[in-house]
């Protein structure tokens, strides 16, 4: 029986590492009985985080779906990752779902990539509740978190509970709407009995309930009025009243418990059903959303209904060595059928769906067919990859694609092995498929192949899995850094190439004079010949010579950039001059110039933006300095600064690194290419000295 279009809700568990997002998706599909056990991540009992990698690091690395049957509910709920290296991949989800579980530690409170999350789910009108975590470890405080939630967020929290207990003597907690303490037994079981609140927190829960009305209240009038007139307000207009504000995004609803426990997760699964939206609620738009006929460029809504045309978003790839490509997509309108076709208005390609599947964390259930609403999988798509639209070709969309985020840590890899090397290309093409935000290429300067992502363990991730998925070894090390040369002054320099070995001979002679451009300028040949002194057919074969010559610069053999070659003079033999020769000369003269114009080496400049904490901003703008960092701007944010700064690309290669041991983790930066400058004299000897000496 198909699920009514109100009864389903898309979620996401969005949080930083560390918070029991993962222990809380296991908790919610075990007392739903989805599953039959308790997956746990410490022991790698874990349904949801099952790769090698998330196994051995106990961290969640890529996101997982589910779903569960919850009161006559059909939830799909998505468990993201929360370390900073695959952070991105939370923001792909919240692109598929309406609503999400923003979960708080007890002990820590607000991280960095709390607050990251959080502008995830504000940039695509996600509906969210709190789920404050970890009451049962020591120093857990519910109140000092909630007031967290509020100062660096920036969002009203309406507690709906309070604990009974903390620590080891967490034992339940008290619901504000029934005023009712649900006591829990300490067995993982999830079980629970309802009995009165505890005489020592009847108090502090009728000052708690009193704030929650008056916070529900304030969203619409006529409650209001009720309120401050002293007028009871009954639990369904309160809950009528808590919805509407979650639905606009007037506030989050806080609740608390103990994921590892098994304490609080049945009220929160209620929380769910009851506060997050439907596709037909999705945010204040009411499940509308919008993009672009790709054939007219004009925009258009879909709309959540099955009689609508087909479209969906496929939001996440999954590559299986031996099972092939999974296409993870959220049907927005209309409905599909296995054994259909489709159109990727993304690719401007047809897609054939053999088979459609229900996603449960690693195993795959096969459907006939789907619906507006639904989030399902499909094998195998020729050319459909992460952020692509599907739709039905005769009512075309396309729907903004996430841009990938940015790769800031690259490191050079050497297959092992010439089979690692022959398999190497096609292995980080499937890769890149499950995980756009790496980035593969080949420096034609310094001739190594560059492996490119987020940071450190995204990249560790990478090569093990490169490994195991498909048999292809490779070492990291640091990359070279593509230096250049360039020239400082101008010069006029013959290049003059005469052989003659018996028969026809080689002749070719020419003056060039050489000027330097500026930064950026690249490379420019100008043909100053009069007279034809230099026959017209031998004038490319000069410009060529030069070009070539170019390839390896006089100081160090790096490539020479940003110079103006004029050619203004020659000779030539009508019997012995050739391209082949004018070529040699035109090289000769070059390299000869190049010695005369005071060359310098330049140095790649990497434009900066890092996200840290206020109270490490000094210990980081020190180290920029350290670097030869020119700081531009600093921005104050929320509890945070944001630095603007341009850093010789040498002195960050492993900047990573170095800002997590600086920042405690809570750091963030993005780096892109900015322009190239000279290196000072007294590190460019050590360059020149590395570069000749032998490997």
């Amino acid at each position: 029986m198909e699920t009514p279009m109100d009864k389903k809700k898309n979620i996401a568990v969005i949080a930083h590492s560390g918070a029991g997002k993962t222990t809380l998706s296991e908790a919610i599909l075990f007392n739903s009985k989805a599953t039959d056990k308790l997956g746990r991540v410490d022991d790698g009992s874990s349904i949801l985080d099952f790769e090698p990698e998330e196994v051995k690091r106990k961290i969640t690395i890529s996101s997982k779906v589910h779903h569960y049957e919850w009161d006559k509910y059909h939830v799909n709920i998505i468990d993201t990752p929360g370390y900073s290296n695959f952070i991105f991949d939370a923001e792909d989800c919240l692109m598929a779902v309406g609503g999400a579980v923003v979960m708080l530690s007890a002990i820590s409170g607000v991280k960095i990539q709390t607050e990251e999350v959080w502008r995830f789910a504000d940039d695509y009108a996600v509906s969210r509740i709190a789920f404050v975590n970890k009451m049962d470890k020591e120093y857990a405080n519910f109140l000092r978190t909630v007031d967290d939630m509020e100062k660096v967020l920036g969002v009203k929290a309406v507690p709906l509970q309070i604990p009974i207990g903390n620590a080891e003597g967490f034992k339940g907690i008290i619901d504000l709407f029934q005023m009712k303490a649900l006591i829990y037994k300490n067995d993982f079981s999830g079980s629970y009995e309802i009995k009165d609140i505890p005489q020592e927190l009847v108090e502090e829960a009728k000052n708690m309930r009193e704030h929650m009305v008056e916070l529900i209240a304030e969203t619409n009038d006529e409650l209001t009025e009720k309120y401050l007139n002293g007028t009871e307000i009954s639990i369904d207009e309160l809950k009528k009243a808590l919805k509407e504000g979650v639905l606009t995004r007037r506030f989050a609803p806080v609740l608390c418990g103990s994921a590892y426990k098994n304490i609080g997760i049945q009220p929160l699964m209620d929380a769910i059903n009851l506060c997050l939206p439907s596709p037909l609620e999705k945010g204040i738009v009411r499940g509308v959303i919008k993009g672009k006929n790709p054939l007219t460029g004009e925009e258009v809504e879909r709309h959540p209904n099955i009689d609508e045309p087909f479209s969906a978003f496929v939001f996440k790839t999954q590559v299986d060595p031996y099972t092939g490509k999974l296409s993870i997509f959220r049907i927005y309108s209309g409905k599909i059928k296995s054994d259909s076709t489709v159109f990727n208005s993304s690719k401007k390609t047809k897609e054939k769906i053999s088979h459609l599947y229900l996603v449960q964390g690693k195993k795959i259930k096969e459907i006939s067919s789907a619906g507006a609403g639904d989030i399902v999988a499909v094998s195998k798509l020729k050319d459909t990859a992460t952020g692509d639209t599907l739709c039905d070709e005769n009512n075309p969309v396309i729907f903004p694609e996430i841009p990938p985020a940015n790769a800031i840590l690259s490191y050079a890899i050497t297959p092992k092995t010439k089979s690692d090397e022959d398999k190497l290309h096609p292995a980080i093409l499937k890769l890149i498929e499950e995980d756009p935000t790496i980035k593969f290429t080949r420096e034609d300067e310094t001739k190594e192949f560059i492996l490119s992502g987020v940071g450190q363990v995204h990249l560790e991730v990478s090569v093990e899995k490169l490994k195991r998925k498909y048999g292809v070894e490779v070492g990291l090390k640091t990359p070279k850094v593509p230096y250049k040369e360039t020239i400082r002054s101008s010069v006029k320099v013959q290049g003059r190439y005469k052989k003659q070995s018996g028969g026809r001979g080689q002749y070719g002679d020419c003056w060039l004079e050489l000027k330097p451009l500026q930064r950026g300028g690249g490379f420019e040949f100008i043909d100053n010949i009069v007279g034809g002194v230099v026959p017209r057919q031998y004038i490319p074969a000069v410009e060529k010579g030069v070009a070539e010559a170019m390839h390896s610069g006089v100081v160090a053999s790096y490539p020479v950039v940003d110079v103006k070659v004029s050619l203004y003079d020659g000779s030539y033999h009508s019997v012995d001059s050739s391209e082949m020769a004018f070529k040699i000369a035109g090289s000769m003269a070059f390299k000869k110039g190049m010695d005369t114009a005071h060359p310098v080496l330049l140095e790649p400049i990497m434009s900066m933006e890092i996200n840290v904490p206020d109270e490490n901003l000094g210990d980081v703008i020190g180290d920029l300095n350290s670097r030869r960092g020119k700081i531009q701007a600093v921005e104050p944010k929320a509890n945070s600064q944001t630095i603007k700064a341009v850093v010789p690309m040498a002195e960050v290669l492993k900047y990573a690194s170095d800002l997590k041991g600086m920042t405690g983790d809570r750091g963030m930066f993005t780096m892109n290419f900015s322009h190239y400058e000279e290196v000072p004299t007294h590190l460019a000897q050590k360059i020149i000295n590395a570069a000749k000496t032998p490997i």
